[in-house]
């Protein structure tokens, strides 16, 4: 089991499970050639044949795929982002052909436009087709792929989830559009603007002005972020964007951290069992995924729900852990301190001893079961 709050990220080497990379020849209709596809899979994903995955689409993958890939992979290793399927599109010199706009209406054109319906007519329906697929798509794109990443926010719904918008080489006009653009959009969109002080200059200015247009939005669909490094130039700011666009827009995927449990979970005036529970109805309906409720997320609600003296809170956990994690001594120890709690102590010896056979989880071990029911033996002469 992993322990709550001291999860500690060592780099790891020489596990012998790995993600897999494949790489496929794809034959675009719409481009009429072949394009190469390299494709990380998430670590297990032959052996859980039931579980699907959201998509991180990655352009000028010859060069941004291994550091996406590989924050990818880090992340989800420790939960901070659900495992995902990361698509790379290698284009190298064409690049430049395939982000072409026109430059009366600064829309994609001759191969910008068949490039722009090859992403989304045959690339996402290929890997939806192929892999077990969630409905949540992240695109990420550098300079001129990030400019061409925008152009999807103009379908209906737009073709991205999440944008990772790196130094945009921004076409005309760009900020007014999308100010007029982003607020009709009704779902949930996640766009992540990244620039450093020395980036090349005319790019860092468009995308301060970008940056100024976006943050004046107000929308409870679109959530924004950006960041401009420090000493960061247009191609050392990809490394410090990445993983801080990947920890921004899967925030409420991660276990709750001991920053959560004190600035949330002690100030809460609702219920604390509806907070959980609600944490993870987000989780299924940004990102398609059911997961089960974390150890560590039972934990912290419960000792919060301890902490607060919100003792109904505390008894909906236990009963939910009892159920998701019957193996363990989760549900009976939260379950017995309820009954500690609200005069009946007899229960509560009962239910601590109902957990000898059980799994230790975290701090809560078989002798301490065991030890708190002798006591409230002792104590009421049982």
């Amino acid at each position: 089991m992993k322990k709550i709050f001291f999860s500690i990220g060592f780099l790891i080497f020489g596990l012998s499970i790995h993600s897999q990379i494949i790489y496929e020849e794809f034959n675009s209709e719409k481009l009429e050639e072949t394009r190469r596809l390299k494709i990380q899979l998430p670590r297990n994903y032959d052996s859980n044949t039931e579980k699907v995955y959201p998509i991180v689409i990655v352009l000028d993958a010859d060069y941004l795929f291994e550091p996406v890939a590989g924050n990818v992979d880090y992340f989800s290793y420790w939960e901070d982002m659900p495992e995902s399927i990361v698509v790379g599109v290698m284009q190298g010199e064409k690049r430049y052909d395939d982000c072409e706009y026109d430059e009366d209406n600064f829309l994609p054109a001759n191969k910008g436009a068949d490039f722009f319906e090859f992403i989304g007519l045959e690339l996402l329906p290929h890997i939806d087709m192929n892999y077990r697929t969630a409905k949540f798509v992240i695109g990420v794109g550098h300079d001129y792929t990030a400019n061409f990443l925008n152009y999807y926010l103009y379908k209906e719904p737009p073709l991205f989830n999440g944008y990772i918008i790196l130094s945009p080489d921004l076409a005309p006009d760009s900020a007014k559009r999308m100010s007029g653009r982003i607020p009709a959009i009704e779902t949930q969109l996640f766009y992540y603007l990244a620039t450093g002080t020395d980036d090349i200059k005319g790019l860092l200015e468009g995308t301060e002005e970008l940056n100024n247009t976006l943050s004046a939005i107000k929308s409870d669909t679109f959530k924004y972020y950006y960041n401009n490094f420090e000493k960061a130039t247009h191609y050392s700011l990809v490394g410090r964007g990445i993983p801080n666009a990947l920890e921004k827009i899967f925030a409420v995927y991660r276990p709750i951290s001991k920053q959560e449990y004190s600035e949330v979970l002690l100030k809460l005036k609702t219920p604390i069992s509806t907070y959980l529970t609600e944490k993870y109805d987000i989780i299924y309906n940004l990102f398609g995924i059911t997961n089960p409720i974390r150890v560590n997320d039972y934990i912290a609600t419960a000792r919060a729900s301890e902490k607060t003296k919100q003792w109904e809170s505390l008894k909906i956990i236990a009963e939910m852990a009892k159920r998701e994690y019957p193996d363990t001594v989760l549900g009976p120890y939260f379950l017995a301190r309820y009954y500690e709690e609200n005069g009946d102590p007899k229960k509560a010896m009962r239910t601590y001893q109902a957990g000898f056979d059980k799994e230790e989880v975290d701090f809560i071990t078989i002798d301490m079961m065991l030890d708190k029911a002798d006591k409230i033996k002792d104590d009421f002469g049982y």
